[in-house]
């Protein structure tokens, strides 16, 4: 018992880590009891700080901040039009075809799983190989089914589209053209004693901006390129598959190989066993390789460095937790957790601690 007071006493005497911890568990709380219903603000802080480095540079170059902040709005709302009257039809529309054309390309991929017994006879039994079809064809089918139902009820509908059109522009242009004002507000709750909480700020505040105008742009760069590719090869479902390689990026190791799955199903359904099949995999491997050993490095050489196992276990905590935006900002959550490690006090020693003279 006396160990653990003591432990205690050393890790949370100090009032600096008080307010840390204070101020985490308030921000976790908040989040996962009104994110979901506080998702437009969230996405629009989200783009007002993707945009506010844009508003930075343009007041380097001596132009005004009303005047920057109203010329960047203008293309972020050219953006946002294009996005919602070409790009979103063209997905829903494709992503239907796609679930459509699902029991087909099924129907490929099982006929290559057939051949596996006769190719691989010691290691594959043929009774096991056509029940395990059996099931996959059926989970297949119906999460197809209800992928396309949830993702037409709910991300594409009229309450949605008009929320994400009318509010988030809305709170964006408010959010850059107030910034100061809303920053001074802020600090009148922020606790005198909270050095600590301020310097795990800092150093976060350059990670988080650093990974979100980098990774904004990863899946920019990588979409655009991987539909330039699929258009050219004249793949089916072209960008809607570049739009799915551009988000795998988000979800680092898993999400390159996740994809692959249907890159390489269309591919085969619609090429066969042939040479476009092959290009099309070539040039889909060209981008990740290029993604993940140029691209990356680039783009996050400012970003502290995490272990592979590290990266996984944020993606799957966070993104379990917050869904899409915790998938997004689960390395930035995993480097403010090491800057909390990091900082954290490791050697507060009080006077009733100290060993005796002998």
């Amino acid at each position: 018992m006396n160990v653990i007071t003591s432990w205690f006493k050393r890790n949370f005497s100090d009032p600096q880590i008080v307010i840390l911890i204070t101020a985490l568990i308030g921000g976790f709380i908040f989040i996962f009891y009104f994110g979901g219903t506080l998702a437009p603000f969230l996405a629009s802080v989200v783009v007002a700080y993707l945009l506010e480095s844009v508003v930075v540079r343009l007041e380097d170059l001596k132009v005004p901040r009303m005047l920057a902040v109203f010329l960047v709005f203008l293309v972020f709302v050219a953006v946002m039009l294009l996005l919602m009257l070409w790009v979103v039809p063209k997905l829903t529309l494709q992503l239907s075809e796609l679930v459509q054309q699902l029991p087909h390309y099924i129907s490929v991929g099982l006929a290559f799983l057939k051949t596996l017994p006769e190719k691989f006879p010691d290691f594959i039994d043929h009774e096991q190989l056509q029940s395990v079809m059996a099931t996959l064809t059926n989970e297949i089918t119906l999460m197809g089914q209800t992928l396309l139902g949830k993702t037409i009820s709910s991300v594409f509908s009229a309450f949605s589209v008009a929320v994400f059109i009318i509010v988030m522009p809305i709170l964006v242009f408010f959010l850059l053209k107030d910034k100061v004002v809303i920053l001074q507000w802020f600090q009148q709750f922020i606790p005198r004693d909270s050095k600590l909480t301020l310097s795990v700020w800092h150093q976060m505040d350059i990670q988080i901006g650093n990974y979100i105008r980098g990774k904004a742009f990863e899946i920019l760069l990588v979409g655009l390129v991987s539909y330039i590719a699929f258009v050219f090869l004249d793949l089916n479902y072209a960008i809607l598959l570049a739009t799915i390689t551009g988000f795998s990026v988000l979800i680092p190791f898993i999400g390159a190989i996740a994809v692959t799955i249907p890159v390489a199903l269309v591919a085969i359904a619609q090429f066969g066993w042939s040479g476009d099949f092959a290009w099309v995999m070539v040039s889909y491997m060209v981008i990740q390789m290029l993604d993940g050993n140029v691209l990356v490095p680039w783009l996050f050489s400012e970003v502290n460095d995490l272990h592979p196992v590290a990266i996984i276990v944020a993606v799957l905590f966070f993104g379990g937790v917050w869904g899409f935006w915790g998938v997004f900002f689960a390395i930035p959550l995993a480097t403010l957790v090491n800057a909390i490690i990091e900082s954290w006090p490791k050697s507060i020693v009080y006077p009733e601690e100290e060993s005796p003279q002998t």
